[in-house]
């Protein structure tokens, strides 16, 4: 059974395993849960009869006039289950009251993202490789 929650507080690292699959520099378990504690929402999706965390989105946000979605991951044995449209789903729903919720992806995913309202937009961004896994936290 595929449970959602919106708090961190009910997981631990040892739940969240083989997550940023591809990244070259990932986080460790442990900071990746900081993460996950230091969002402004999150939401999870955990499968209880393995109890582990197969899905999150995190939002970042001042909660007044706009948000920051930085991160959506389904663990690929869990991917084209819908898992990642109702997570992007509740988030979208927790963030209605703000003006503006922006997120960053590749040209490839636009498309998925436009299925939810969103509209393509010309932006720009940083990305330190160097620090992806949250050195600071080592």
């Amino acid at each position: 059974m595929i449970e959602y929650i919106n708090d961190p507080a009910c997981i631990n690292e040892e739940m969240l395993a083989d997550f940023f699959v591809g990244w070259p520099n990932p986080p460790s378990r442990s900071t990746h849960l900081k993460i996950l504690q230091g969002s402004y929402h999150v939401w999870l999706a955990i499968d209880r009869e393995k109890n582990r965390v197969i899905g999150f989105i995190t939002a970042i946000s001042d909660g007044i006039l706009s948000a920051y979605i930085p991160l959506l991951e389904v663990l690929p044995a869990y991917q084209r289950l819908g898992i990642g449209k109702k997570l992007v789903d509740l988030m979208l729903k927790s963030l209605k009251h703000l003006y503006m919720v922006d997120l960053l992806c590749d040209k490839d995913l636009q498309a998925y993202y436009a299925r939810f309202g969103m509209h393509n937009a010309t932006g720009s961004c940083l990305r330190n490789y160097d620090r992806q896994n949250c050195p600071i936290y080592l």
